[in-house]
């Protein structure tokens, strides 16, 4: 039976952003399942004051993810990946934040999931990810150059909120560097444009991490995206070098693609190609 890849976004994002990357499996004789976490997607919330930019209303206007944590991930993919399971094999691709949500299911249900796929994605087996921001190799990332797009009190809106409409040069800028450095402005606008603003504010904690036990049996590949200025690339080599220290009889499958944070969504073709050899 040939695999689903049951595809898993990262912060702010959505199962549209996986639309390209999709097109090309397809093509490739690949069938492929891209997954809205809850409050994503159509339950998004956006609330009215994100469209007007009233930044006072925008700061007080309740989130959809107001005490929505990972526990609710993990529900909601543990139920998709029963009904994928039904159909053959499953291969889970996560991308960025989208990674914690797969490690702390493939803990729990490592049966639902045939092979693990972090592209350039939270990859937690020492540390929280709070915690691996402060070690060296996340000096290079930018992300603190995009503090300005905070939009809202996180502790009163029970949820992170972003204003990716900011109309600021500065800010919009060091969001490019952040996501897309290597795409054009258009691309990144279009990018941009995708993201909702609210994002959850569990990460969450030391049992999340990845299990020798459960997680730590399943085959597992990481795509290496080597100009990731979000996620950067020592980062990115710690979490597989952990990993494979974890289980060394069970060990990362490597791959790279010389692309940005979301250049390989944007252009998807040699992603498809290396999930393609997975299947």
């Amino acid at each position: 039976m040939t695999p689903t890849f049951v595809l898993i976004h990262g912060s702010n994002a959505n199962s549209f952003t996986w639309a390209p990357l999709q097109r090309e499996l397809a093509l490739l004789g690949h069938r492929s399942l891209a997954v809205d976490l809850p409050g994503h997607g159509f339950e998004a919330g956006v609330p009215s004051s994100y469209q007007t930019q009233d930044a006072a209303e925008l700061a007080e206007a309740p989130s959809n993810l107001d005490g929505v944590g990972l526990q609710a991930n993990i529900d909601h993919l543990v139920a998709i990946l029963r009904r994928a399971k039904e159909h053959g094999p499953v291969i889970a691709v996560a991308h960025s934040r989208g990674g914690l949500t797969l490690t702390a299911v493939a803990n729990r249900h490592p049966e639902l999931i045939d092979r693990l796929v972090y592209v350039s994605a939270w990859c937690c087996v020492e540390h929280e990810p709070r915690q691996y921001m402060h070690l060296p190799e996340a000096a290079a990332c930018v992300l603190d150059k995009v503090a300005g797009v905070s939009a809202a009190n996180p502790a009163r809106l029970g949820a992170v909120r972003m204003n990716w409409r900011t109309a600021d040069p500065v800010l919009l800028a060091a969001l490019k560097e952040s996501m897309l450095a290597d795409g054009s402005d258009e691309e990144f606008r279009v990018f941009l444009g995708t993201l909702t603003p609210d994002e959850s504010l569990d990460a969450g904690g030391p049992d999340d991490l990845a299990n020798a036990a459960t997680w730590g049996r399943l085959p597992r590949s990481y795509i290496r995206i080597t100009q990731d200025t979000s996620i950067p690339i020592e980062l990115q080599d710690l979490f597989i070098k952990e990993a494979d220290a974890l289980t060394p009889e069970n060990t990362f499958d490597v791959h790279t693609i010389e692309t940005s944070h979301v250049g390989f969504l944007v252009r998807p073709a040699r992603a498809a190609a290396i999930l393609a050899g997975m299947a």
